[in-house]
């Protein structure tokens, strides 16, 4: 029932952001836009989504797979759009990249950690560079790359760091046993978690050279980049004209709030952040909530058509995977 609260919030926010411009000088301005540059927005953001999908097929050694690893990809970024703080992104990466790919839940989960931590890691570098360029929201920028970084030294000690990510792990599990859940059931998911938790951080090490990492660098870079490029391309759609380098910081920091406002896929609280950094710089508000429910159409609304269509296909296999890493599993001694 909670998450339906969450989405009525995302839907409340995206409602007022319509009523506070206007619903018909939105669709006045939304009118005047360059429908055929709207589409070439669309065709960045998929080759987005293919380069990430290439930085995936990478981690797991198989990059020669496109097919695969793009449906893996999009399934992954599916379920992170509709889920607090994109949480869930990583695990459906791991689960689909077990039916789809043929690696193990672990080897997946690496994966996904990983590219989390490089996103923190880009995103930290690109708001700190683009904050000693553009000082009219130095700080903000300054707080946003901070925060990135949190993000970062977090998801280091999880994937990297087995001692510190079994205690993090044990922290949680302390809370479980006051839930209503067999003790039994419990103890099961702790081995399988810790279980799983080892062999995880064995294929970050092992995967962990020098020359792996750099070229995971540079294909996060250039993901991030051309979703700049993609919020650029739509800008010019509406005839605006904006430095590039806020376009960086205006989008970075609306997705640092999209993940830390803790709703699905940041709907709403990304919308309005938008709209809101694009006014700072001088954009009519009427203009700027048209380009970023625009711009969230032609990136989040499509990759979760897509989503939705691959996983659709998947669904039962995936279900059945994740059915079978929850705490509702059977405790295998009374299976013996």
């Amino acid at each position: 029932m909670k998450r339906y609260y969450v989405f009525l919030v995302s839907i409340i926010l995206l409602v007022l952001l319509v009523i506070w411009i206007g619903p018909q000088k939105m669709w006045d301005v939304i009118k005047t836009a360059n429908m055929w540059l709207i589409l070439l927005a669309v065709s960045i953001h998929l080759f987005v989504v293919w380069i990430r999908s290439l930085r995936w097929g990478f981690i797991i050694n198989q990059p020669g797979e496109f097919k695969k690893n793009f449906i893996v990809k999009t399934i992954g970024l599916f379920a992170g759009n509709f889920s607090p703080m994109r949480s869930a992104g990583e695990v459906l990466n791991a689960v689909a990249g077990k039916k789809i790919n043929e690696i193990t839940v672990s080897e997946g989960l690496s994966a996904g950690l990983t590219e989390r931590f490089f996103d923190g890691a880009i995103g930290a570098i690109l708001l700190i560079l683009c904050a000693c360029v553009l000082p009219k929201i130095r700080l903000i920028a300054i707080i946003g790359g901070l925060a990135s970084l949190s993000l970062l030294i977090l998801v280091y000690l999880i994937n990297w760091r087995e001692d510190t990510s079994l205690w993090i792990y044990n922290r949680a599990h302390y809370i479980l046993r006051f839930l209503p859940i067999p003790e039994e059931v419990v103890e099961n998911f702790y081995h399988k978690f810790t279980q799983g938790l080892r062999s995880m951080i064995e294929y970050t090490r092992s995967f962990s050279s020098f020359q792996n990492l750099f070229v995971v660098f540079l294909l996060t870079a250039a993901s991030w980049l051309l979703e700049c490029a993609r919020l650029y391309v739509v800008f010019i759609a509406f005839d605006v004209q904006i430095n590039f380098i806020a376009i960086i910081i205006i989008f970075l920091l609306a997705n640092i709030i999209g993940v830390v406002s803790a709703l699905p896929g940041g709907i709403g609280s990304i919308e309005l952040s938008l709209t809101g950094l694009f006014v700072l710089f001088g954009v009519p508000n009427s203009v700027g909530g048209s380009i970023a429910l625009v711009d969230r159409l032609a990136s989040f609304w499509v990759v979760s058509a897509l989503g939705i269509i691959f996983s659709s296909y998947y669904a039962h296999d995936i279900l059945d995977e994740i059915k079978s890493y929850t705490i509702g599993l059977k405790n295998p001694k009374k299976e013996d």
